[in-house]
């Protein structure tokens, strides 16, 4: 994925806060604030537990990259993993008020849960679970998509820096 545009990203970040104003006072015409996301999950764990990262990619459906985000969360387990990076994403989305957002991820066990196949019996998963569920009912259209680890090593590298430069 080729790099965001920062300086495009802060404009609609502003855009979203309703604060962009023109030199002269005035509202001045402004990209409109994203739509729809495709946003790629993923969470990374060395050892199980071990030191992990989690990591998420926006990517605009032209394939223009957002934004990538990246967050070292000490010793964690894998699946604690996974969930910290869908929440990343999701809150990043909201924040840049997407309405529509497919989300790709490499953990079946997440998705499913998600989707309501499997409970969540974890005590330290469940709390992420619930956010996920209360974020994603806040967007009008959600799509939950299994990718193979091989078309989600966007989200996988962020995870992965985030350890490596405890982001």
């Amino acid at each position: 994925f080729p790099q965001p545009d920062r300086a495009r990203l802060h404009r609609i970040l502003q855009k979203a806060a309703g604060m962009v104003d023109g030199a002269n006072g005035h509202d001045e015409p402004a990209e409109p604030v994203i739509s729809r996301v495709r946003l790629y999950s993923d969470g990374a764990a060395r050892g199980n537990p071990g030191l992990a990262g989690a990591g998420a990619v926006l990517v605009e459906p032209s394939g223009q990259v957002v934004d990538r985000i990246g967050k070292f969360l000490g010793k964690q387990t894998n699946n604690y993993a996974e969930y910290m990076g869908l929440l990343l994403g999701l809150r990043r989305a909201r924040e840049l008020s997407v309405r529509e957002v497919e989300v790709f991820a490499d953990s079946e066990l997440m998705l499913r849960q998600l989707g309501g196949r499997y409970q969540v019996k974890s005590t330290s998963l469940r709390p992420l679970y619930e956010e996920a569920l209360t974020l994603l009912n806040d967007f009008e259209r959600v799509k939950l998509v299994h990718v193979p680890r091989e078309m989600n090593r966007a989200a996988d590298e962020m995870s992965n820096r985030a350890i490596d430069e405890r982001l």
